[in-house]
């Protein structure tokens, strides 16, 4: 892989053929990561099944003791399942695990994972935890989409006391992965044929609909995910700022969040001032003849996008928020950034 690095890595990749493996992968060529090679690892495909990488050809591989060797780098993509078998292994390897399915910080390991953030790390450095073993590789928890959002929207209000924040996010079907994805366009074509729709993946009908949860046979349910969100969030944020209140609703769209957000303070809040502070931390905001952003219109883009911050017309010291970004692409990347990051860091030392 071409990059202007030094420094090269060899990278592991586990969930090669998810969604989120996939765009880990993409998110890795297109920041020109300094990766000497990428191993593609995965459970749910037999060994052998072309894929690319970096633009070349290749092959997953089975996932075993000797999957990471060599590796300084192992992101976890694929299921919880497979990230809490193997990070322990990734780890007796000399890798550093860098985990995007929340398996980690759910299990609750003493040791770790530490959340990180990169984008925020300007304003809200990270917490290392006293039980850390500087000697041994790290482990690293990359937030989910919509917690990285939440944490984002609560860090820009950090310097404005009295003021809660409130995020309701509409969840894309590509959160199930692939079988969510199917399960939703093959309800789409069975209403629109007039004929019984089936429902593997949610167990409800998600065509057409919006859900504030999901059928009893659907695992994890919506409510699930909701507390593994404030979670992350809770993890990350700790007692630096208040921590927002999240919703959660299943939203009859393939790919991409859009969420609304409400802040109410003490004091009337300056939108311009506001803006400014999300533009500082990386959001995109909408210029002012610009149209609102969209699940679509994120396609591919690696940052929040935001649309201008509007007063309420009854609450005078409340704003709305609108925006929207590409789950997939922005989780990946913040994963990305945290190896980027441990690259610099050990470079300065």
């Amino acid at each position: 892989m071409p990059s202007g690095h030094s420094n090269s890595s060899r990278v592991a990749v586990v969930g090669a053929s998810s969604l989120r493996g996939k765009e880990l992968v993409q998110v890795l060529e297109d920041r020109h990561f300094p990766a000497s090679d990428i191993v593609l690892l995965d459970t749910s495909v037999p060994p052998g099944t072309l894929t690319e990488a970096a633009g070349e050809p290749t092959f997953i591989r089975a996932l075993d003791e000797e999957s990471f060797e060599g590796a300084r780098f192992a992101f976890f993509a694929g299921t919880a399942e497979d990230a809490e078998r193997n990070w322990s292994v990734a780890q007796r390897s000399g890798a550093i695990a860098i985990d995007l399915t929340g398996a980690l910080a759910a299990a609750g390991h003493p040791a770790g994972p530490t959340p990180l953030i990169p984008s925020l790390g300007g304003l809200l450095p990270p917490k290392m935890s006293s039980a850390t073993d500087a000697s041994k590789p790290r482990t690293y928890s990359s937030p989910s989409a919509p917690a990285i959002i939440a944490c984002t929207l609560a860090a820009a209000f950090k310097a404005r006391e009295s003021i809660r924040v409130s995020v309701l996010f509409l969840q894309p079907v590509s959160e199930r992965e692939q079988a969510g994805v199917e399960d939703l366009e093959s309800q789409t074509a069975a209403l629109l044929s007039f004929r019984e729709i089936a429902k593997p993946v949610f167990d409800a009908q998600v065509a057409f609909n919006l859900l504030a949860g999901y059928g009893p046979s659907a695992k994890p349910s919506l409510a699930e995910t909701r507390r593994a969100i404030a979670r992350d969030v809770a993890a990350y944020l700790g007692s630096r700022v208040p921590l927002p209140a999240i919703q959660l609703v299943q939203a009859p769209v393939f790919y991409g969040y859009a969420f609304a957000a409400y802040a109410e303070g003490e004091a009337p809040a300056d939108a311009e001032q506001l803006q400014a502070a999300f533009a500082n931390l990386g959001v995109k905001v909408a210029q002012v003849d610009d149209e609102a952003p969209s699940n679509a219109s994120v396609a591919g883009e690696s940052e929040i996008h935001l649309a201008r911050i509007e007063a309420d017309p009854n609450v005078a010291n409340g704003v709305w928020i609108w925006g929207a970004a590409d789950g997939l692409r922005l989780a990946a990347t913040n994963a990305v950034r945290i190896a980027e990051e441990v690259i610099a860091k050990s470079a300065g030392n």
